[in-house]
């Protein structure tokens, strides 16, 4: 009589996080100021106000909006506000800083909108690798979210894991 094979990962109850799942489905676009700079240093009002008012607003619809400016260049405050108010009745999300701050960004926000009481109790395993990469802030972020309640938070595959947190 043969013994059947007994998959010990699917029996112990172990819930493994995908974090690439939390990551924004929104498109990243940039408004790089540089682009509106007299000779990519100065910045004068009059023509960026006539520029951004030539602008196509509309292919920011419904996207995450990185302002920023590649030029080293001194921007006033009141030159982000401008572009702010042109991308808010079309944008999803604005954010002031480079694309990847962006991205991270709404990727922490994703991950602040689990709902993380539904993991009381839980042993959760954050999957380690993937095809997307992960930025350290978003692990960090889901260790937060999740400690107060799981049981346990684990690092890498179900089949080997690194402990991160176990309640005492």
């Amino acid at each position: 009589m043969e013994t059947p094979i007994v998959n010990k990962v699917a029996e112990s109850g172990l819930i493994t996080l995908d974090l690439a799942g939390f990551s924004p489905s929104e498109p990243l676009r940039s408004f790089d100021l540089k682009e509106y700079l007299f000779m990519e240093l100065i910045l004068k009002e009059k023509d960026f106000r006539a520029a951004l008012q030539a602008v196509n607003w509309e292919q920011y619809t419904g996207a995450i909006v990185a302002i920023h400016c590649t030029a080293d260049a001194i921007i006033p405050m009141w030159a982000y506000m401008l572009v702010s108010a042109y991308l808010t009745p079309v944008a999803k999300t604005i954010f002031c800083g480079t694309p990847e701050k962006a991205l991270e960004f709404v990727w922490i926000q994703n991950i602040k909108a689990l709902e993380a009481p539904t993991y009381t109790n839980k042993r959760v395993v954050i999957k380690g690798c993937g095809d997307t990469p992960v930025p350290e802030s978003v692990f960090v972020a889901i260790t937060q979210q999740l400690q107060p309640y799981v049981k346990s938070i684990m690092y890498g595959e179900p089949c080997s894991t690194v402990p991160v947190f176990k309640k005492k």
